[in-house]
């Protein structure tokens, strides 16, 4: 019996934990968490996540056999990668080039590439200078992206990583985005080079 509950959502932030959790190969149960129908804000979700947002992950056996829930896309990466010392290196040079990076996704990416998906796709109202803003920075951020994987296959040291796994569901949506993943070689090469993972690939297929 699996001790992991997942509680998440076919989104960008929800993807990453499923694409975490099957490239471990570890088993777990997934609690779909409808957030078009405000799911996130039910008394059982919240008493899982005070801050209403998917995904969300309960671990039975943690540390020392307690019970631990962890909420934040980015600290459950974090967390199976230390209860199962998968793409996370030991080393505090390396580990800390891991974090950093995934703390580029939390802090620029996910927010701004969140804000072209809502003005460009869910706005009532057409506002130009919030979509030329939040583009012109989404442009940015990928030519960071395209710089940094010049010559080189991941995004932090020599290894996949929970950085890759951080960042690659938010370029997933480029379309979203209406960016143009061939202006932008080396995150399309390394784009496709991860999406050609088995585990990942059905990782981000979850839920169904």
């Amino acid at each position: 019996m699996t001790s992991l509950d997942l509680y998440t959502w076919k989104t960008s932030n929800g993807r990453k934990a499923t694409i975490m959790l099957e490239e471990c190969g570890l088993e777990y149960n997934v609690h779909p968490i409808d957030i078009s129908t405000e799911m996130q804000f039910s008394d059982e979700f919240v008493a899982i996540n005070p801050n209403s947002k998917i995904p969300a992950l309960v671990d039975h056996n943690g540390p020392n056999g307690d019970r631990i829930t962890i909420f934040e896309s980015g600290a459950i990466l974090m967390y199976l990668a230390e209860k199962t010392g998968l793409f996370m290196p030991t080393e505090p040079e390396k580990k800390y080039e891991v974090i950093q990076w995934v703390m580029f996704q939390m802090g620029g990416i996910g927010p701004i590439f969140g804000q072209v998906h809502h003005f460009k796709r869910a706005a009532k109202e057409k506002v130009p200078y919030a979509i030329n803003r939040y583009f012109n920075e989404c442009r940015r951020l990928y030519g960071v992206l395209d710089a940094r994987l010049e010559n080189r296959n991941f995004l932090a040291n020599e290894d996949l990583s929970i950085a890759d796994f951080c960042v690659l569901p938010w370029v997933f949506r480029h379309d979203w985005q209406e960016i143009n993943l061939q202006d932008f070689q080396n995150v399309q090469r390394w784009y496709e080079m991860l999406m050609s993972r088995p585990a990942l690939s059905k990782g981000m297929e979850i839920p169904k």
